[in-house]
């Protein structure tokens, strides 16, 4: 089969999606004949096992761009367009010239879909989208890509389309190397996004109110984000008196990265909303037990006994880090083993890759 995958950005600075293109086209690539339509950036990731076009910026207005996506088309000749995230212009643009050609599309919002996520700039942002092209996007596509089954009853609830499969994102955990000591550094760790989506003023807040039990302890605050919320939340840790905690390590990448999973004691992610949340995986990967919110589908850290899956808000993350400062040593090592199991046995990339392939062939 012929694939191309359409996303606006490569970066490693854009987060989530940037790395989940970086995983699934090393594995999609050994199954299919890839292609990856984006556009040029400072920092783009290496992808293996593809083809990568660098496309014209958008520009409804010029047929620059759409000789561009035609050209593409016509040359590579795909049998599935999968297009990857909401709310820009472009992406609908992309799925209507694949669909006039004959082109059959699948759909992933990357959990931009979800009820807080829409909620936000609602009537200033969301709703003049949908209206113009948004909704007819999601109601046409041939089939939407869910990565947990609390998105697929979310894009059920939406009323748009009720063709969705649920395959989860996954990892390349045979190359993530586990921790090989649970004893406590006295380590906590937030790495993703600087986003206020991220809920990390619930974190600090958090710190806050429990500056006496954290003695001694450190609070990682590692990634990149806009420079005026970051100063924001460093003032905030300024005034609630905890930047003897609390420390801002901007961005982290490579093995620093991982050498920071493995040395936290905990991974926390307070987040409003995530569709997957692959640093969750990340962390399980590294045998770091994990605390994140119910606005993530991780209910499996109950379940499978790895971490704390809380509500969201200062009060939850108060509570679940009470009860990570109680839990022995032992008690975190045999999490961390059970956040690796689940890993290795439900997240691997090879077979978000699989799963992906099925889903093109059905079409």
């Amino acid at each position: 089969m012929r694939i191309i995958h359409f996303i606006p950005s490569i970066d490693r600075k854009h987060g989530g999606t940037s790395f989940y293109m970086q995983l699934l086209a090393k594995e999609l690539g050994k199954l299919t004949e890839l292609c990856i339509a984006t556009h040029s950036t400072d920092e783009p990731l290496r992808l293996e096992n593809c083809r990568v076009e660098y496309m014209p910026t958008y520009n409804p207005l010029s047929s620059k761009w759409r000789r561009a996506y035609d050209e593409l088309f016509d040359k590579f000749r795909p049998d599935v367009v999968h297009v990857n995230t909401c709310w820009l212009p472009e992406c609908s643009a992309v799925q209507r010239l694949a669909q006039k050609k004959g082109i059959k599309v699948v759909l992933t919002p990357h959990g931009m879909l979800e009820p807080w996520i829409i909620s936000r700039h609602y009537w200033t942002r969301k709703f003049p989208a949908l209206m113009l092209y948004q909704r007819a996007a999601v109601r046409n596509a041939d089939w939407l890509h869910a990565t947990a089954e609390s998105e697929r009853q979310n894009l059920l609830r939406l009323g748009y389309n009720e063709r969705i499969e649920v395959i989860a994102n996954g990892i390349e955990v045979g190359g993530i190397a586990m921790k090989d000591s649970w004893k406590r550094r006295k380590e906590i760790l937030f790495l993703s996004r600087i986003h206020v989506k991220k809920g990390i003023n619930f974190l600090i807040e958090a710190v806050a109110r429990l500056k006496t039990e954290l003695e001694g302890y450190t609070v990682r605050i590692a990634g990149e984000g806009d420079a005026n919320y970051i100063a924001e939340l460093k003032e905030q840790v300024q005034q609630f008196g905890v930047d003897n905690i609390v420390r801002f390590e901007g961005g982290i990448y490579g093995d620093k990265k991982w050498q920071l999973f493995r040395q936290a004691d905990v991974f926390v992610l307070p987040t409003h909303s995530e569709n997957f949340g692959i640093v969750v995986a990340e962390a399980l990967a590294s045998g770091t037990p994990v605390i994140t919110t119910k606005g993530t589908p991780w209910e499996e850290l109950q379940s499978w006994c790895c971490g704390w899956w809380t509500e969201i808000g200062t009060d939850s993350t108060v509570e679940a880090l009470r009860e990570f400062i109680a839990t022995t040593d032992e008690r975190l090592e045999l999490m961390g083993r059970n956040g690796r199991r689940l890993v290795e046995e439900h997240y691997s990339s090879r077979k978000m890759a699989e799963d992906m392939e099925r889903l093109y062939a059905s079409l």
